[in-house]
């Protein structure tokens, strides 16, 4: 039979058939228990050729796959490499316990994700096994125990207290799957007395008994015996907050069984459960969808036991929704607020920061991008494209939101709510970035009006990616021009939009001199029947422009 085994580099003499029933077990991170789990997943091809090759490895052989042809065909070429895909908590502990801090000092096949990796690094911090990306004395202590790093603290913290044997019981309630089902609700201390129940009574539930096999290895590396003594729901909280205490979580206002997370996300119990109206729970199994998550398994928290993980914190946040800058000091427990007090005197650096971060995610609704604003924008962002070669600033909206604090800073200092960044004037502002040269052949190869037989001076709508500028103009008013306007240098020709006296659209021509030897004749003919009283020369190239509504005589 064949198994992921048989990559290895073993070979057992005789074996000449192989059974592959194209299935695997592969170790996969489970975001609802924050730990790894095995799997059993679908192999593809190239498993299914090396486990092929097993029945050939000294002679002849067969292999039956117990799948068909198309199915076959359907599997994927190759497997994504175990790193793509894990935990890498592990990983990064290892990888401090060796004093490495930059990932780029080794050689990866499959270099690791930056999102796995810094969410790892986070998770390290919370646990205290990393300070400032180093290892500390307690992580070193989690680094010599052959358990996942949550699992470790959460042993050593219980070592302390003098409660491993429940931390031993919760360990591989936390790994396996859970052994009474969601009708037994979310109360883990109920599966840890009936694991006590099935120790005690010498049971044979199949799943009780993986459960015992592993909480027994954990007792192992400890040297204690199993107790099966009452459970005090308290403790058990206190054990699985040391382990996630980004989910403790704190009962919202309301009594509907909906929790904070000290992450900042939200979950909920169902209404009828037990522990549904606890004020306090440390979660150990949880569905953390977007909006609001489901809790799997928790138990109810002391929240005087908490006391060591409170932190006062100096807060200056942007609130759009309360009015703007909001600076405190709290009392928290990750975003779980406990106390929250007005801070007098704001650290003018924080505050920078403060805006410059809401600019980035809510820029396009806070600053007046008015019309005048964004049609310089095109402008300045026409020349990038058209005269790439003298290096024309990135002005599109998203680049000019993420770098705001280095053209924007200087404008920040006094801002104190939204209205106040309504008020700054984006154009004068960048205008100003812009060198005295860059000024000067900004106006003169990209204007923001061209002035036209008539006397007038009609604005050019610049667009998006350099396409060619617009000059809507009534038709009149360019009489006597012989060819279409051009800018940048003369290199590109405007789009003329010739108007009626009543501003309607009559034609749209890059190429006035031929629209003047054909297609205006006919122009003619509608505009006379619909504007009788207006002059409609036969030779518009020696008319005189009309910038008023001069009518015929």
């Amino acid at each position: 039979m064949a198994t992921s085994i048989a990559e290895t580099s073993l070979t057992i003499e005789g074996v000449s058939i192989v059974v592959d029933c194209g299935f695997g077990r592969t170790s996969r991170f489970d975001p609802k228990s924050g730990l790894s789990r095995l799997e059993t997943i679908q192999i593809t091809k190239d498993a299914a050729d090396q486990r092929a090759g097993r029945a050939g490895r000294l002679g002849p052989g067969i292999c039956y796959r117990m799948w068909s042809k198309a199915t076959h065909e359907r599997l994927a070429d190759h497997r994504v490499p175990e790193i793509m895909e894990a935990d890498l908590a592990s990983l990064v502990l290892d990888m401090a316990k060796w004093g490495i801090l930059d990932i780029q000092q080794l050689t990866w096949l499959s270099p690791p994700p930056q999102a796995a990796l810094a969410q790892a690094s986070d998770t390290l911090h919370q646990l205290d096994a990393l300070e400032n990306g180093k290892i500390t004395a307690l992580g070193v202590r989690m680094h010599e125990l052959p358990c996942h790093p949550r699992i470790a603290h959460m042993l050593l913290m219980a070592q302390n207290e003098g409660i491993l044997e429940l931390a031993t019981d919760i360990a591989p309630l936390m790994e396996e799957r859970d052994p009474l089902g969601a009708e037994a609700g979310i109360d883990i201390n109920e599966r840890i007395i009936a694991l006590r129940r099935y120790r005690q009574l010498a049971g044979s539930n199949p799943r009780f008994a993986r459960i015992e096999k592993i909480a027994r290895q954990y007792r192992q590396m400890f040297d204690i015996e199993a107790i099966n003594d009452p459970v005090d729901p308290y403790e058990t909280g206190l054990l699985l907050a040391n382990a996630y205490p980004e989910r403790i979580a704190f009962a919202r206002p309301g009594n509907n069984a909906q929790f904070q997370l000290s992450n900042g996300r939200y979950a909920m119990a169902g209404h009828r459960d037990d522990l549904a109206h606890e004020p306090w729970l440390a979660i150990a199994n949880l569905d953390a969808r977007d909006g609001m998550g489901k809790i799997f398994l928790a138990s109810p928290l002391n929240p005087q036991d908490l006391a060591p993980m409170v932190k006062e914190q100096e807060v200056i946040t942007w609130d759009t929704k309360k009015g703007g800058l909001i600076a405190s000091k709290d009392l928290r427990i990750g975003s779980i607020v406990l106390r929250s007090t007005p801070l007098p005197t704001p650290d003018g650096t924080q505050l920078l920061d403060a805006i410059s971060e809401a600019i980035k995610k809510e820029g396009e609704q806070l600053l007046n991008f008015d019309e005048e604003f964004i049609q310089w924008q095109k402008r300045v962002m026409s020349l990038r494209k058209w005269r790439p070669q003298e290096g024309w600033p990135d002005m599109a909206t998203h680049s000019l939101l993420m770098t705001n604090k280095m053209w924007l800073g200087p404008y920040l200092h006094n801002i104190k709510k939204p209205e106040d960044l309504r008020k700054i004037n984006l154009t004068e502002v960048l205008q100003n970035n812009l060198g005295w040269e860059q000024q000067q052949s900004l106006n003169q190869l990209a204007p923001g009006k061209i002035e036209v037989p008539s006397g007038s001076r009609i604005s050019l709508q610049y667009q998006r990616n350099g396409e060619a500028p617009v000059l809507a103009v009534r038709l009149q008013e360019v009489f006597g021009m012989e060819e279409t306007p051009r800018i940048n240098a003369g290199q590109t020709p405007v789009l003329m939009h010739l108007l009626s006296p009543g501003f309607k659209p009559v034609q749209i021509t890059s190429d006035l001199k031929s629209f003047w030897d054909t297609a205006y004749f006919e122009v003619k003919k509608e505009l006379k029947r619909r504007y009788p009283k207006h002059e409609w020369p036969d030779d518009p190239r020696q008319a005189q422009a009309i910038s008023g509504v001069k009518k015929r005589k």
